[in-house]
């Protein structure tokens, strides 16, 4: 199953950024075999829109689920919309997120887990 990670970095090893949609980097990773590619959030530093901006760009790249520390309104229902799950509360490295959904131990959540523009604060 192909996810996205949020991360800090653009490896495995990298901390998951607790913010989707201002992250600096996705890790898009293939759970079957842990193979994985890096893309550059380019709007993480958009005055408005980022999480729907995004959304949209993870749903391009045609994943399955969304693995971040917190999701605002916005992006939750642009991702809905695509079908694809959100899992907020994920945390240590993007390898470490990646095994602990695979293995069922994050789950979707039901809503947004932020108010709109959390993460313009860092």
């Amino acid at each position: 199953m192909k996810v996205a990670i949020t991360s800090r970095g653009t490896t495995l090893e990298d901390q998951v950024d607790p913010r989707f949609g201002r992250c600096a980097h996705f890790v898009i990773v293939e759970t079957d075999d842990m193979s994985f590619d890096a893309v550059e959030n380019s709007n993480a530093a958009a005055g408005g829109g980022a999480g729907i901006q995004a959304a949209q760009l993870v749903a391009d790249k045609g994943v399955s689920a969304v693995l971040t520390g917190n999701c605002g309104p916005n992006a939750f229902r642009t991702l809905e919309a695509a079908g694809i799950e959100v899992v907020t509360e994920a945390s240590g490295t993007v390898r470490e997120a990646a095994e602990q959904y695979k293995a069922g131990k994050l789950s979707a959540t039901a809503g947004p887990s932020v108010e709109s523009h959390a993460g313009m604060n860092p």
